[in-house]
């Protein structure tokens, strides 16, 4: 059971770092603008955000990994 919480937290982490990478290239694209008239093509403050909850979505999924871990090791230790 602790293995499908461990591969539900990977596919967590993976969904966070892809989000984490549209964040960050949409925030490059809009620096890398360079036309004679600056127009905000990206919101910054929805960016950020989106880079604070890829941090916390794998913060979350780093500990469901965690304890799924506790829970085998406790297993073993009740069976041992």
């Amino acid at each position: 059971m602790s293995a499908t919480a461990i591969n539900y937290a990977l596919s967590g982490i993976e969904q966070a770092y892809t989000r984490l990478n549209r964040a960050a290239v949409a925030i490059s694209d809009s620096a890398a603008d360079t036309t004679d008239m600056p127009v905000d093509t990206v919101d910054l403050s929805s960016q950020m955000v989106e880079l604070m909850q890829s941090r916390t979505q794998v913060a979350l999924n780093v500990k469901v990994a965690h304890a799924a871990d506790e829970t085998d090791r406790a297993t073993l230790d009740l069976l041992a």
